[in-house]
């Protein structure tokens, strides 16, 4: 059985208030850190070092830098096949990836329209990367096509490279993943952009793969993570993360 994609569309605008984080993924068993990629001036080298443990953490529980293994594992986890509301602000077509994840993790996705092709357009893409980074972690496969279709450059090195570190350690992910509140605060010559959205891991948790036991953690604000991205248009036209940042218990992602 496979896990499902839930998209829906509320055709409304970011909401005001949230500070706009210029250029700056995952539960907290994946996240330790608050960043995954930084600045493209440091070498990736340097940011994989920095972010080592940052896969640890699949969901909010512990303190950022902890390798508790009852940490939760973030950023990873989908379903199957995705299914598109008929809603969504992105038309369907021949183009649109699908998604094979474990049948015991599900993700929602908010996306809300911004009324602007080319905006709408960046954040459907930065929506299917974070359901490729999930799948990427349920497969224990860091180079699926999804993955090399919705990241580029750094970020894609980053990232396949933690799932393969976390394959080796045994861990998997589990539970359900939640996307919100997406934006776009810059695009530059319809080529590049810089964009941000929320990730709602509290039903989120890191899973051992030999005994399939779950690694709960105790609820907290760190279980809602603020991403923020670079983005790039590539020759094919989708739009790839190529940085990425993050951090945890950010105020403008925490609820409830």
């Amino acid at each position: 059985m496979s896990a499902i994609i839930i998209f829906t569309a509320k055709f409304a605008v970011a909401k005001p208030g949230i500070p706009q984080i210029p250029f700056a993924l995952l539960p907290n068993f994946i996240l330790t850190g608050e960043s995954t990629v930084k600045r493209r001036t440091m070498p990736v080298a340097a940011a994989l070092a920095a972010t080592a443990a940052l896969l640890l953490t699949a969901c909010g529980g512990g303190n950022d830098g902890s390798k508790d293994k009852n940490d939760k594992i973030a950023g990873a986890g989908t379903e199957a096949s995705a299914s598109v509301s008929p809603s969504a602000s992105a038309p369907a077509d021949k183009n649109t990836p699908t998604f094979a994840f474990p049948s015991d993790i599900t993700v929602t996705v908010d996306r809300e329209s911004t009324g602007d092709v080319t905006k709408d357009a960046i954040l459907r893409d930065v929506a299917y990367s974070t359901q490729a980074n999930i799948e990427a972690f349920g497969k224990g496969d860091g180079k699926t096509t999804n993955m090399s279709r919705y990241f580029g450059g750094a970020a894609y090195t980053y990232w396949s490279q933690r799932v393969a570190t976390l394959k080796k350690q045994g861990l998997t992910l589990t539970g359900h993943y939640r996307y919100y509140d997406f934006e776009v605060t810059d695009v530059a010559n319809g080529k590049t952009a810089a964009a941000r959205y929320c990730e709602d891991q509290s039903k989120a948790y890191g899973k051992e793969i030999k005994t399939n036991k779950v690694l709960r953690t105790k609820p907290s604000n760190k279980d809602f993570v603020l991403y923020t991205l670079q983005a790039a248009r590539d020759s094919a036209g989708d739009w790839q993360v190529t940085q990425q940042n993050w951090k945890k218990g950010d105020a403008a992602c925490v609820q409830g």
